[in-house]
């Protein structure tokens, strides 16, 4: 169900895209009634997306734009902007960039991470989360969350690198047939050409070294071939474009990746736990 709080929350975007709909709906002499059928939605979901308690989902959008587009390409546009907004507000300025990226390279520890996340595991674990969402909020952090998927087919291809912990591998959201086809899909993903996945086995400490303990970070080249490191601690984010803080943040990366097991044995890993019964 919608709530009221969405009406504020709500972008800018979110706010153009109920003006032009309602603007052109009224043109066209159509009620929200006459609409929903046009699209496939009930007076009430149109109702809502016009009031901004519960903006438009990119599905709606491309619906819109066939029936009161025009021709125009309004809605069209309107869906990369709206998807941006639906991230969390630490997030967003990132998310055009992780999007443009040449290279991306991740650490994680507690987590897949999203951009490799299945859309049930994102489910679970954004539902799962605290504080509670409600289930509107919940599925359009998993619709924006599964857009950033585009990035593995874009053109140009990028390069990205995802070191997981091994503790990730083994640590369940939702339930077990959730959990092994995420490390089905996560085995998938780790198989493209312009993609390379690693493990940081569970006990690396024992050797003495372990690079890994002060905890996540992505590592991106830009479009214009600049450094960056994106840093997320508690609803946080931090990006550091500092050359220095880059280079040394850069430095531990790599010796992460040093230790980690190598991506052959890694992928060997994420196979064997994905077909274990539970």
């Amino acid at each position: 169900m919608a709530r009221a709080e969405n009406k504020t929350e709500a972008g800018g975007t979110a706010h153009l895209v109920a003006a032009l709909a309602k603007a052109l709906r009224e043109q066209q002499d159509l009620s929200q009634e006459q609409l929903g059928r046009l699209i496939g939605y009930t007076a009430s979901a149109i109702s809502a997306m016009e009031t901004c308690a519960q903006p438009a989902s990119d599905q709606m959008l491309a619906k819109l734009e066939e029936a009161i587009g025009g021709g125009l390409g309004v809605f069209q546009t309107a869906r990369k902007w709206m998807l941006l907004e639906k991230y969390p507000a630490r997030f967003r300025g990132f998310s055009e960039m992780e999007a443009q990226a040449l290279t991306l390279s991740s650490y994680e520890t507690l987590v897949v991470d999203g951009l490799f996340q299945t859309e049930d595991y994102a489910r679970a674990l954004i539902g799962g989360g605290y504080p509670p969402v409600s289930e509107a909020k919940r599925e359009e952090l998993v619709e924006a969350r599964l857009a950033r998927r585009a990035l593995f087919d874009r053109d140009p291809v990028p390069f990205i690198e995802l070191i997981l912990e091994e503790t990730v591998l083994r640590r369940p959201f939702g339930n077990w047939e959730v959990h092994r086809g995420q490390l089905r899909s996560l085995a998938e993903d780790a198989r493209r050409d312009n993609v390379c996945v690693q493990v940081l086995p569970l006990d690396r400490g024992l050797r003495g070294t372990y690079a890994g303990a002060r905890g996540p970070m992505k590592l991106v080249e830009t479009a214009d071939h600049q450094h960056v490191v994106y840093l997320e601690i508690e609803d946080q984010g931090i990006l550091v474009s500092d050359p220095t803080e880059v280079s040394r943040l850069a430095h531990r990366y790599a010796r992460i990746r040093a230790q980690a097991l190598s991506p052959d044995d890694s992928l060997s890993l994420i196979e064997r736990l994905a077909g274990e019964e539970r």
